[in-house]
């Protein structure tokens, strides 16, 4: 029996649908809850780290890591929940449910990274013959062009399978095993589809993020010059704007800022800061959406219809 024929409309309009995500105020909370606090925890592994105190400073980056990572698996969890139709859960579960199935994507992961790095051994190891006397410039004409296939075709595998469908895996309720071999499946089968909807969707959060970067800025020049008039702070715009760049203002020099804008500053800082935290959001979802779209359209259920 043969296989039914890909709808690539379909396919390519559900994940320019994952737009909808932005619409999502439970993921919404989740990734701007972890994106503070990833924020923060890299703030004071900042300040460690100019204080000399590296030990801190790794284990604060650390913290900055777990925290956006795990954050990640449950908003990811979240819009699983959504692609599927199944209820949504609560967000304390979802960080529960995350905390319980994170160590499986980072598992895939591992073992996949070990796999190519095994593979860039292998592809070394052969280099290493071609420097041999007499044979080696002869084995180097054949091996050129194998590495680049092999190395190119590893790219793609991680960039349009390994990489973002290994989270959607879990998310939709597999194990490790599962995950494995449903990656395996699709890298045999289905890297064309793959990359195809992952050009897509990047195009999309692409075109997501620019828009928010556009409207952050506009929007945030229009504050910071109402700001100097009418609550009169004599400071450049650039200072009150530095927060919605993912900057920080920590010092400004007293002999051309008044001490009485000085609170406005930090509060800028702060204000600033969570609008950028948003504006980083809203690309991310996106992203999370439509990976979770691409592995549905990709898995063999999918294609006979269902979800």
């Amino acid at each position: 029996m043969s296989e039914k024929r890909f709808d690539w409309w379909r396919a390519l309009a559900q994940v320019l649908g994952s737009i909808e995500a932005v619409r999502d105020g439970r993921a919404m909370y989740v990734l701007l809850g972890a994106f503070a606090g990833a924020g923060a925890s890299l703030a004071l592994a900042r300040s460690a780290l100019a204080q000399s105190q590296a030990p801190w400073a790794v284990l604060e980056g650390a913290l900055a890591l777990f925290i956006a990572f795990y954050g990640a698996q449950a908003a990811g969890l979240l819009l699983m929940d959504r692609a599927l139709g199944r209820p949504a859960r609560e967000v304390v579960d979802a960080v529960v449910d995350a905390l319980g199935v994170g160590h499986r994507v980072l598992a895939v992961l591992l073992l996949m990274v070990l796999v190519a790095a095994a593979g860039i051994g292998g592809v070394a190891a052969v280099f290493w013959l071609c420097g041999l006397p007499v044979i080696g410039p002869w084995l180097y004409a054949l091996a050129l062009p194998l590495t680049v296939l092999v190395l190119g075709a590893g790219f793609i595998a991680f960039v349009a399978v390994i990489g973002p469908l290994t989270g959607p895996m879990v998310w939709s309720g597999a194990t490790s095993r599962q995950a494995l071999v449903q990656l395996l499946a699709v890298l045999r089968r289905q890297v064309l589809r793959a990359a195809t909807l992952m050009a897509g969707l990047s195009l999309v959060t692409g075109l997501v993020g620019a828009a928010a970067s556009v409207v952050v800025l506009v929007a945030g020049r229009v504050m910071a010059e109402l700001s100097i008039l009418v609550l009169g702070v004599d400071v450049p715009a650039q200072i009150l704007m530095a927060g919605l760049l993912g900057h920080t203002v920590q010092a400004v020099d007293a002999r051309v800022v008044s001490p009485n804008a000085l609170p406005y500053i930090t509060a800028a800082n702060v204000g600033g800061g969570v609008v950028f935290a948003l504006a980083l959001v809203l690309p991310t979802l996106v992203y999370l959406r439509g990976v979770c779209e691409i592995y549905l359209l990709l898995r063999p259920k999918s294609r006979s219809g269902g979800r």
